[in-house]
């Protein structure tokens, strides 16, 4: 009992409950997600015009660029659900909707958590969208947000396809409406990259003024400051590792694991044969 992951302590007749409010809950905060993109498109033409205008008519600054990802999300959402209820109906056999999901214990989890995963994941682009238009946030937000919907998206496919039949009409839906997801967060992350350097102003690197002190004296310091933000982005390596262990921890780590019968990961492949090096050329 020690052993079981923390998430194990609901009672497993309320899984079936809380796999219905989970996809719900996912399903109000992708139509949540909409209404304010939409309302912000509407917002922003409405409050600006000239050069302000053609600014937020650029792709980083446009939640329009967002737009297509939401939508993309709603369908993946509303497939998942269906293929999800496909799989209770053939799985079940002559026991109830509770009984299945207590059965399939560490599969209910799973979805569970890849459909918050999800949800949450469309929440933080949304926002993220909302500061950037009212420049208060970064565009970066917007990339790992993207990077964040299709990691949950590929989550999500995963933990349905475990249970789904290969054959499945909805299951074939599911994994082309993912690809999809993907695509249209890859589109996020394009156009924010693209708008970045169309908005954000370059100083232009003018040295011919300085004298040749002063140039080596400039040098250095830029040298310092290359160490400091090296050393900076290691230790933000270091944070966002330890991060994400306790994030696995925290998820039960084996939520995920097959249940007997089911597919397994494939054994780590061995070791290339070593080659003999080559022959040193003579100077």
């Amino acid at each position: 009992q020690e052993l079981r992951p923390k998430s194990l302590d609901i009672k497993q007749e309320e899984l079936g409950d809380m796999v219905e409010k989970e996809m719900a809950s996912t399903s109000e905060a992708i139509e949540d997600a909409v209404r304010r993109i939409e309302e912000m498109m509407s917002q922003a033409r409405n409050e600006s015009s000239g050069v302000k205008l053609e600014v937020n008519e650029r792709p980083p600054s446009n939640p329009k660029t967002c737009f297509p990802s939401f939508q993309a999300i709603r369908l993946l959402v509303t497939t998942s659900t269906n293929l999800q209820k496909e799989i209770v109906e053939s799985g079940r056999g002559a026991a109830t909707t509770q009984e299945f999901y207590a059965k399939n214990s560490r599969w209910t989890e799973g979805l569970i958590s890849a459909s918050k995963a999800v949800g949450w994941g469309a929440t933080q682009l949304v926002e993220s969208a909302d500061r950037v238009v009212l420049h208060t946030g970064k565009y970066e937000e917007l990339i790992v947000c993207s990077h964040e919907i299709a990691a949950s998206t590929a989550q999500l496919v995963a933990a349905s396809k475990v249970k789904a039949e290969k054959s499945s009409r909805n299951l074939a839906r599911l994994q082309e409406c993912s690809r999809n997801v993907n695509e249209m967060a890859a589109n996020v992350v394009a156009s924010t990259k693209s708008g970045q350097e169309q908005i954000e102003e370059k100083d232009t690197m003018d040295f011919s003024g300085m004298s040749l002190i002063k140039l080596k004296k400039e040098e250095m310091e830029t040298q310092v400051k290359v160490l400091e933000l090296e050393k900076r982005l290691e230790g933000e390596r270091v944070r966002l590792g330890e991060l994400r262990k306790q994030h696995y921890v925290l998820a039960g780590g084996c939520e995920d694991a097959p249940e007997d019968g089911e597919a397994r990961p494939a054994p780590a492949p061995r070791r290339g044969i070593l080659k003999k090096p080559p022959i040193a050329q003579k100077p």
